[in-house]
């Protein structure tokens, strides 16, 4: 029973993942073209840059105005967030699997 809740666990991560490929890439097109000077900071890899899912994670693309950023990033906000939570419960489930068994 434990494996087979953190294998859910593991199909919430993946779903995160999906929602995330189609948020994000969204989102840094909308800021490199209204406000490049923000993703400049991030480098031409910003896709893949944990300083960008960082930025991303606390929510500092509320403090730029644009509501259409705010549109595009909180979706992408919950989707990086759900990947983390779901791998997080996978592990520790897969973990106490091996301390039951």
């Amino acid at each position: 029973m434990i494996l087979f809740l953190a294998l859910l666990a593991l199909a919430l991560a993946i779903a995160g993942f999906t929602a995330f490929v189609i948020f994000w890439p969204l989102m840094l097109v909308h800021l490199r073209d209204r406000h490049p000077g923000m993703l400049d900071a991030y480098g031409p890899l910003a896709f893949a840059s944990p300083g960008a899912w960082a930025w991303l994670l606390r929510g500092a693309y509320r403090g730029v105005g644009d509501r259409n950023l705010d549109g595009l990033a909180a979706p992408a906000r919950v989707a990086l967030m759900t990947i983390i939570a779901g791998l997080v419960m996978s592990g520790l489930l897969y973990l106490a699997s091996l301390v039951v068994a």
